[in-house]
C-alpha cells in the first residue's frame, strides 16, 4: 500500500500486542476482569486483540461505538457513561441488547426510573456509578444503594458499581486514586447491599492508577485502604473477593477498564506511567521550518489534538528524541524546542501526542508498521459521539 503523506498516526504492533499481554497477563493473575475502554483506539484490529487477549468485554463511551463494535461481533459490553435514555437511544440500546450483553450507567434516581421506563424487559443491565474523588459524575458512594432500588424498582437488572479515578491523572496521584477508588467501591457495595440489591461486579480503572489497583490484588491490600483484600478464588481471601474479610456479605467480582495503556502517549510517559518503549502510537511528521531556530512540524493539533495538562511540560514529545517539547501548537504547526542540532528540513520524525484517545478521534485511520510495510486499519468508531 502507498505510504501516507504526513501528518498520520503510525502504529507499532510489537508494543502494542506487548502492551495488550502485558496488562492482560497482570489481571489474570490477580483475578480481576479486564474490561478495555475501546473509546481510545475506536479500531476493529485493537479490539480483536483485546478480546483474542483474555479481555471479558469493552467498556465504550457512547452508543455509537457499541453499535460498531456489535455489528462486529463483540458480544459483551459496558457503556460506562450516565446515558440519559431518549427514545432514540432506547431503540438502539433495545436493538443491541437482541445481540449482546450490554449495560449502561446510571448516577441518579431520575435516570434509573427513566432508564426502566425505557428500557425494562429488554436485558440491559446497569451499573451505578459513583465518585471516588474525580468530581465529575456519579454518586456519593453512601448514595449507590438509592439509585440501585430506583433501577431495581423500574425492573433493571443491576450489575454492580463502577467509578472513574481521573484524579489519578496527576503527578504522584496514581497510589492515592487507586486507593481512593477501592475504598469508594466497597462503600458503595455496602450502601446497595443494604438497600436489598445484590453487587455482583465492582468496577473502576484509570491507566495510572491501574498498576497500583491491580499490584493491590496480587497483593492482597493497598496502603490506607479499609475493607480486606482484593478478591481470590471462591472460598477463600486473595484476587477477585471484595468480601474475603466478612463472609457475611456476598462475593463480588473486581473489574479494570483501562483505555490509554494500549498505545500510551507523552501524558502516561511523563507519569511514569510507562516508559518511552512502551508507546505503540506516535503520528509521522515531517519538518517543515527551522524559524527562530526551532523545529516546525506539519503535525498541528488537528492531528494531535489540544490537550495539555497544567502539569504536562508540553504538547506533545519526539519519541527519540526525550529533552524535545512541542512548546507551541496551532491548527496544522507544532513548534519544538530541543536541544542539539535540529533534524534537517524535509525529514520525519515520530511525534507522542499529550492525549492519544483525542488524536486517534481526529484520524480517519491508523497506519500499523509491520513485516516490511503499512496496513490501513479504519478508526471504525471515529466521530461517533452520540
Amino acid at each position: 500500500m502507498p505510504v501516507p503523506p504526513t501528518p498520520h498516526l503510525r502504529v507499532d504492533p510489537v508494543r502494542l500486542r506487548r502492551n495488550v499481554r502485558r496488562v492482560a497477563d497482570r489481571a489474570a493473575a490477580a483475578g480481576v476482569l479486564l474490561r478495555p475502554h475501546a473509546k481510545t483506539h475506536k479500531c476493529l484490529e485493537v479490539a480483536r486483540l483485546q478480546l483474542a487477549g483474555g479481555a471479558a468485554g469493552l467498556t465504550v463511551a457512547t452508543v455509537g461505538e457499541a453499535e460498531v463494535l456489535v455489528r462486529a461481533g463483540v458480544r459483551d459490553l459496558f457503556l460506562a457513561y450516565p446515558v440519559w435514555v431518549d427514545d432514540d437511544r432506547a431503540d438502539r440500546l433495545r436493538a443491541l441488547a437482541e445481540h449482546a450483553r450490554v449495560a449502561i450507567g446510571v448516577d441518579s434516581v431520575m435516570g434509573a426510573a427513566n432508564s426502566g421506563r425505557r428500557l425494562g424487559g429488554s436485558g440491559v443491565e446497569v451499573l451505578v456509578e459513583i465518585d471516588s474523588g474525580h468530581h465529575r459524575t456519579g454518586v456519593a458512594p453512601a448514595d449507590a444503594g438509592e439509585v440501585a432500588a430506583a433501577a431495581a424498582r423500574a425492573g433493571l437488572p443491576v450489575r454492580g458499581a463502577f467509578t472513574f479515578p481521573g484524579h489519578s491523572y496527576s503527578p504522584d496521584a496514581p497510589g492515592a486514586a487507586a486507593v481512593a477508588e477501592r475504598e469508594a467501591l466497597l462503600a458503595a457495595r455496602l450502601s446497595m447491599e443494604a438497600a436489598g440489591v445484590p453487587v455482583h461486579v465492582l468496577s473502576g480503572g484509570s491507566t495510572p492508577s491501574l498498576a497500583a489497583s491491580l499490584d493491590a490484588a496480587l497483593g492482597g491490600s493497598l496502603a490506607g485502604s479499609s475493607g480486606g483484600s482484593l478478591g481470590a478464588p471462591p472460598g477463600a481471601s486473595g484476587p477477585g473477593d471484595a468480601g474475603a474479610d466478612d463472609p457475611g456479605l456476598a462475593r463480588v467480582q473486581w473489574e479494570q477498564r483501562p483505555g490509554v495503556y494500549v498505545f500510551n502517549d507523552a501524558q502516561q510517559w511523563e507519569l511514569g506511567t510507562c516508559e518511552p518503549g512502551d508507546v505503540a502510537l506516535t503520528a509521522r511528521a515531517t519538518v517543515v521550518s527551522h524559524a527562530s531556530g526551532r523545529l516546525v512540524l506539519d503535525s498541528g493539533s488537528k492531528v494531535l489534538g489540544a490537550d495539555r495538562a497544567p502539569w504536562a511540560t508540553g504538547w506533545g514529545r519526539l519519541l527519540e528524541r526525550p529533552d524535545a517539547r512541542i512548546v507551541q501548537l496551532s491548527e496544522h504547526h507544532a513548534v519544538v524546542e530541543m536541544e542539539g542540532v535540529l533534524p534537517r528540513i524535509g525529514t520525519q520524525v515520530d511525534v507522542v501526542p499529550n492525549h492519544v484517545c483525542n488524536a486517534v478521534n481526529l484520524a480517519d485511520a491508523l497506519w500499523a508498521d509491520e513485516h516490511g510495510g503499512l496496513h490501513r486499519w479504519p478508526v471504525a468508531a471515529r466521530g461517533l459521539n452520540g
